[in-house]
């Protein structure tokens, strides 16, 4: 059986003999190096040719932000999870490594949790990160195609073609590789783009304020994260708080944003799934969903309610994905309308809103 080579990096050596002691228990990892600091991380990724590397942000010497624009420049494609602490600078230096080319990060278990407890959150959060990242993650489930099923890497289906309807919102969903993915799509998209666009990614509270105030550098359009009852407003993108659930109600003509802590889905919160039912019973066939590169299957039952309300559905293709489950089970299911590279999603969302005005962003419109 192939197993997924990884090398360790950490300055703290309890941290780095636990995460080392989890994962070398998994059948399918084999942790070939350890290193206590960034130089000697990039000396053994030279020597051991890892399949991927952890990285803990903050270390002395060299930190994990400039020990990852290293690696980025010798081994591009190579995949790096930081490892970040939940502080305001781990927040904020993690959303940094993510610009600049981090596959995915995972939190440190808090200092009061004891090991037993530790080893828990690291064996839940890394290890399918890594193996999904590696593509030992068993690949995607079979889904029974439909005739005259288009093909890439991996078979898919597109939904029939029919009139395309000027979409009033665009819901987007992402996960691994995700975050770097959107800044590029809203680094494209024009200053009077008019449709809102409602985010939701897998992150913890305090890395999503990092990540919209990050977007906001990215992109001429507002971005803000979104807020309990407020309207929703033409051109704005709005980023779902860590550990809240984002909606759409209405009240009248006029959307309202709204954040629950319902029960996670998927184990997520936010989840994808809450906020695309809700974007479907709200906006009809005016919906427009976007499943981002990412692990696991949210978003999948939301992109069918979507679909059966007669909105339209874009899913980033496989070859742009840094990990095609999220957007893959969405086109394995015949629920696309469009697969495209990651270059061409603005330009489609674009196409897709064009019609849209200031008046329309609260209402379904006609078709």
């Amino acid at each position: 059986m192939k197993k997924a080579k990884v090398l360790v990096v950490d300055d703290a050596m309890l941290i780095r003999r636990m995460v080392t002691d989890v994962l070398a228990a998994d059948p399918a990892i084999d942790v070939v190096g350890e290193a206590a600091n960034g130089r000697i991380a990039l000396q053994k990724i030279t020597q051991l040719s890892p399949d991927l590397v952890t990285l803990d942000v903050e270390m002395p010497e060299m930190n994990g932000l400039q020990t990852l624009k290293e690696i980025r420049k010798a081994h591009p494609r190579l995949p790096v999870i930081m490892f970040s602490a939940v502080t305001e600078r781990g927040a904020a230096d993690t959303l940094e490594a993510l610009h600049y080319g981090a596959s995915d990060y995972v939190t440190k278990p808090a200092g009061a949790a004891g090991k037993e407890t530790a080893q828990v959150r690291i064996r839940e959060d890394l290890v399918p990160k890594i193996k999904s990242l590696c593509r030992l993650s068993g690949g995607l489930p079979s889904f029974s195609p439909r005739p005259g099923a288009a093909s890439r890497t991996t078979p898919f289906t597109l939904r029939p073609l029919g009139a395309t309807i000027s979409a009033d919102l665009v819901a987007i969903s992402l996960s691994t590789g995700g975050p770097a993915a959107l800044g590029e799509i809203l680094s494209k998209l024009p200053a009077d783009f008019r449709a809102p666009l409602l985010v939701v990614p897998h992150m913890a509270p305090m890395f999503t304020r990092f990540f919209a105030e990050r977007l906001a550098t990215q992109t001429r359009l507002k971005v803000a994260e979104a807020a309990d009852g407020e309207a929703v407003q033409p051109g704005v993108v709005y980023v779902a708080p860590g550990d809240f659930h984002l909606t759409v109600l209405r009240r009248g003509s006029t959307a309202i944003l709204a954040l629950d802590q319902g029960t996670p889905l998927h184990s997520h919160r936010p989840a994808a799934d809450a906020l695309f039912r809700s974007v479907a019973q709200s906006y009809g066939s005016r919906a427009l969903g976007l499943v981002l590169t990412g692990m696991g299957q949210d978003g999948l039952r939301g992109c069918e309610d979507i679909a059966a309300a007669g909105g339209r559905v874009l899913v980033q293709d496989e070859a742009t994905s840094v990990v095609w489950e999220m957007p893959g089970q969405v086109a394995r299911a015949g629920l696309a309308d469009a697969v495209l590279p990651l270059g061409e999603l603005a330009g489609e969302l674009t196409r897709r809103t064009a019609r849209v005005t200031a008046s329309a962003a609260g209402g379904r419109g006609a078709a």
